[in-house]
């Protein structure tokens, strides 16, 4: 079950950030990303030692990372000289079956949707305009791969990130997704529990620092 979320995963990031379609290698999908900090990024459904140690050989570009659906501890263990795991940047890969629940936005704020390129965007701004919150995702078939969640400091604890979710997982099902997926951050991830989405795996960052 895991490798076939983090394949879907890995596809519908692609379309969210605007990237070009992952390359398939035996190890696993390479994503060019082109920026200077984040080169590009080896995604490995199934990941051992082997394959890691494999994707990282790959690798010469400096910023070159890997996403594996292991934990950080783990995944440190099996990378050679020049990586290290990233634990700010590793999270949690977790999934939900969508739901319907037709949210409004708190008093003093607004929500629009606009959808481009294959990518659904969800602002939500305050009574001055100014963001407050926003989210986006991909819908590929079943599967709605959500992206980009973000609350503005001045704005949390007022359920602008519930609000968010709740409109990207109605938007999905009008269509026709029954399957949410996302990669987490540590602080995101509470946020997406009260949602009742589950944690399937660990989402270990790896980055390629000679």
């Amino acid at each position: 079950m895991v490798p076939e979320l983090v394949r879907i995963w890995a596809a519908g990031w692609v379309v969210s950030r605007q990237c070009p379609r992952a390359v398939e290698h035996p190890w696993g999908l390479y994503i060019d990303v082109g920026r200077p900090n984040h080169v590009g990024r080896h995604v490995l459904p199934d990941p051992d030692e082997g394959s890691v140690r494999a994707a990282a050989a790959s690798a010469t570009a400096p910023y070159t990372w890997l996403k594996l659906p292991v934990e950080t501890e783990t995944a440190d263990a099996w990378l050679p000289e020049g990586w290290v795991a990233d634990k700010e940047e590793s999270g949690h890969l977790m999934s939900t079956e969508l739901q319907t629940t037709r949210p409004v936005a708190p008093d003093g704020y607004r929500t629009t949707v606009e959808a481009a390129d294959g990518v659904t965007y969800v602002r939500v701004h305050d009574a001055h305009g100014e963001f407050a919150a926003t989210g986006q995702m991909a819908v590929l078939g079943p599967a709605a791969i959500v992206d980009q969640v973000v609350t503005e400091e001045a704005h949390r604890r007022r359920g602008l990130g519930s609000l968010v979710m709740r409109t990207l997982a109605d938007h999905a099902a009008a269509e026709g997704a029954t399957l949410g997926i996302l990669g987490a951050t540590h602080e995101g991830r509470a946020l997406y529990e009260t949602l009742g989405w589950q944690r399937r795996a660990g989402l270990a960052a790896c980055v390629h620092r000679p």
